[in-house]
């Protein structure tokens, strides 16, 4: 192999992205390198892009961007235990807990967690450092690119679904906004039973993709008649469960609304407006939540694995197109122009 290898930068200092050429990594204590086979382009990408999303504990000036990865075991570093070996398929946890502060020292639960292409380099490269207990094997049978979209675009609303949101089956539920983590959201609410599964979007592609992914019901966002539509739906009692993926004040407005006695409404779209509830006197004598989510725990995306490997979960409708690697500016624009009405872009080194 040679010396060097293309990677997707971002110049975290002077601002800018390219794709460049860097020295191919050499793996430490505990890490293995992967040759990357497929890496996802996910909206914090284009964010991280644009400016508007910072990393919080960057370890360089540049990074490599990239935290939805697949590939093979190329190398293993010293200290990596079995079963671990080169020439496994894998794909790589988005994160990893940072390690050193009080609630890490302590093995509780901590929140300060290190994003593979935010705070460390990630897989948009021809090859990528993994520690090696952020590694999960993939089955032979699940291609590359619906292995890497697992680890964010599929185990976020997973989590959303089945740990904050606690879905019950043949509970009503409702997802807002139906974009790359929402499609899934459908999808995944369908899987763990909830009944009717209802989709709520302004546009026309996003409803028709959210009944192809398993809403029994899809409707426009901007119609006068939601609350009523749903509570028809719903047998009169509203929704259980209600997931925001826009981060939108006017979807959390509607989507409260639409709960049902005890319903929940959880926040997985990141927005920088205040949260408010119109009607408090009601929302507390109704006794609902509001719950806010963020990202996944490693289990999720294990569970996830566990589902694909028994092919109870489908991820092939996921993948929107591939690009090569040197293409990856291309690809970036493409998802912030909604081009296509992608719900993931593959970069294949």
């Amino acid at each position: 192999m040679t010396d060097t290898m293309l990677a997707g930068r971002l110049d975290l200092r002077g601002g800018g992205f390219a794709v460049e050429e860097i020295p191919v990594p050499a793996p430490g204590p505990g890490q293995v390198r992967i040759k990357v086979e497929a890496a996802g382009i996910c909206l914090s990408d284009v964010h991280l892009i644009d400016g508007s999303l910072k990393p919080v504990r960057p370890a360089a000036d540049k990074i490599t961007l990239g935290h939805e990865t697949a590939g093979v075991i190329d190398a293993l570093g010293p200290d990596v235990p079995g079963p671990w070996a080169v020439g496994q398929r894998v794909l790589l946890q988005a994160g990893e807990r940072c390690g050193t502060c009080p609630a890490c020292v302590r093995f509780e639960p901590c929140r300060n967690v290190l994003t593979r292409g935010v705070d460390y380099d990630g897989g948009w490269a021809e090859y990528a450092l993994a520690t090696h207990h952020t590694l999960v094997a993939i089955p032979d049978d699940l291609p590359f690119a619906q292995a890497a979209v697992i680890p964010d675009a599929v185990s976020t609303p997973w989590a959303a679904v089945t740990a904050t949101g606690q879905v019950r089956p043949g509970r009503p539920a409702g997802v807002w906004g139906v974009g790359g983590l929402g499609a899934h959201a459908v999808q995944l609410l369908r899987l763990a039973g909830a009944a009717p599964v209802i989709a709520v979007d302004p546009l026309p592609a996003a409803r028709e993709r959210a009944l192809e992914f398993g809403a029994d019901l899809a409707l426009d966002a901007a119609a006068p008649d939601v609350r009523d539509r749903i509570r028809a739906a719903t047998d009169g009692l509203g929704l259980d469960l209600a997931l925001d993926m826009a981060g939108v004040p006017a979807v959390r407005e509607q989507a409260v609304r639409c709960l049902a006695h005890t319903g929940r409404l959880v926040l997985v779209g990141l927005g920088p407006a205040p949260l408010t509830v119109t009607d408090s006197i009601g929302f507390s004598y109704r006794e609902q939540r509001i719950l806010g989510h963020y990202g996944s725990q490693p289990g999720h995306v294990a569970e996830l694995v566990a589902l694909a490997r028994l092919h109870r979960l489908d991820l092939s409708r996921s993948i929107s197109g591939t690009l090569p690697l040197a293409e990856a500016a291309a690809g970036v624009e493409r998802l912030a122009k909604k081009d296509g009405n992608p719900i993931r872009l593959i970069l294949t080194p």
